[in-house]
């Protein structure tokens, strides 16, 4: 009995041993990917950075047509609603998320359908929430008021999210499916290599001007 005791407590401790040496490791995995991730996202940011002001527009404006092709390709009443909008903006972003804390950065296109007002925008994000990886989407916002235009590219709008079904124009009743309610006058789709995602959310999203493409 003393025998079959002893070589159970050994396995025990090399049970122990294991367990800690693959934690050990797995705490290593991480730190490197966080490390891999941050440099990959800071390098993105730094080559958008270094371009002149015009070629930073200049791209913004491109990466604006291509979501909405995207989105016109999957939703082809999109455009009617778009253009009958009060305003309207896109972000396309850059997300990283590494255990339990994750951050997002993006740059984008505001433009006023009645004056014709163009304001370049930048956004960032803070969340938490388990999860791991690299992902790259587009937000477009649909907004419907004066006042909710003023407040959204004066980084004034503090974002919710609400049950709406649709975002609905507030001339024609258009809507387009999957769009988020998020503030009084504005909806929200987010759109991702799959399609647009039934519901955004952007808890922890900061959007406001870019004071030097705005200049």
């Amino acid at each position: 009995m003393k025998k079959i005791f002893a070589a159970n407590g050994s396995n025990g401790r090399n049970v122990a041993g294991h367990t800690n040496w693959m934690q050990r490791h797995v705490a290593k995995f991480f730190a490197a990917l966080a490390v891999v991730m941050c440099l990959l996202m800071f390098s993105t940011v730094t080559e958008a950075a270094k371009a002149s002001p015009a070629e930073q527009r200049r791209q913004i404006d491109e990466l604006n047509q291509k979501t909405f092709s995207r989105l016109y390709e999957k939703y082809p009443n999109a455009q009617r609603v778009i253009n009958d909008c009060y305003a309207w903006a896109t972000l396309s972003n850059t997300g990283m998320k590494i255990g339990l804390f994750g951050s997002s950065h993006g740059r984008g296109l505001a433009v006023n359908n009645v004056t014709g007002e163009r304001v370049y925008l930048r956004m960032e994000e803070q969340s938490v929430g388990l999860g791991v990886g690299v992902k790259e989407y587009d937000l477009i916002f649909l907004i419907n008021t004066r006042e909710a235009w003023d407040n959204f590219i004066a980084g004034k709008i503090r974002f919710g999210t609400s049950a709406e079904a649709s975002a609905n124009d507030s001339v024609n009743g258009g809507s387009i499916e999957g769009a988020t309610y998020v503030a009084p006058g504005v909806w929200v789709l987010q759109m991702t290599t799959k399609g647009v995602a039934l519901e955004a959310s952007l808890k922890g999203t900061k959007i406001f001007r870019d004071k030097k493409l705005n200049s």
